[in-house]
């Protein structure tokens, strides 16, 4: 079962049920919008930058509390490309607009990686969907302890060294909007 490790206006970190990297090649986590979109260029610009700075923090996070990643770096991946697979439910051809939901997987590179798919100086390896739920089996998520060392350290972060400025989010709008996406932000 997915569990949220860390939550804040910007979004949320979670430790996903289909771990796709094992805790001990380098760990896995998700970074999701608060405003749930399709595409990354459907938010506003104070959301972006807000969940650029969540995911930045995460990462960060990450590096500095997990043993596996000594050494290491991680890799960020936009996804929800699953979700439009004919396979999944509705089963059919979906429009990505409508059943897409992107979201930011945060994977560790371990230098001391075990597993084929995730061997240092290589590009990582995913399944096809149908094997998704047997290929996500073989992989341990972060225990309970590294998650909330991780937590513990985003929200430092986020506190000292990743802070927005405190503006109003109509502030925050007007300094980093775009013209053209002002229909995206209430």
């Amino acid at each position: 079962m997915s569990r949220i490790i860390f939550e804040s206006e910007a979004g949320s970190v979670v430790c996903p049920d289909k771990v796709l990297c094992d805790r001990h090649d380098g760990g896995h986590l998700i970074v999701n919008p608060r405003r749930l979109v399709w595409e990354r260029s459907a938010r506003c610009v104070g959301e972006l930058l807000a969940w650029s700075v969540l995911v930045a923090a995460t990462g960060q996070a990450m590096l500095d509390v997990l043993p596996a990643l000594e050494g290491g770096c991680l890799n960020y991946w936009d996804a929800g490309n699953w979700s439009l697979n004919e396979l999944a439910a509705p089963a059919g051809r979906k429009r990505p607009v409508e059943r897409r939901r992107v979201h930011q997987h945060i994977f560790g590179r371990s230098p001391r990686a075990q597993h084929h798919d995730w061997r240092w100086g290589e590009s990582q390896r995913f399944p096809d969907f149908a094997d998704a739920d047997a290929w996500c089996a073989q992989f341990a998520p972060l225990t309970m302890e590294e998650s909330d060392a991780i937590a513990a350290r985003i929200a430092a972060l986020l506190a000292t060294r990743c802070r927005i400025p405190d503006m109003h989010r109509s502030d925050l709008r007007d300094v980093y909007e775009l013209p053209h996406a002002t229909r995206a932000c209430a």
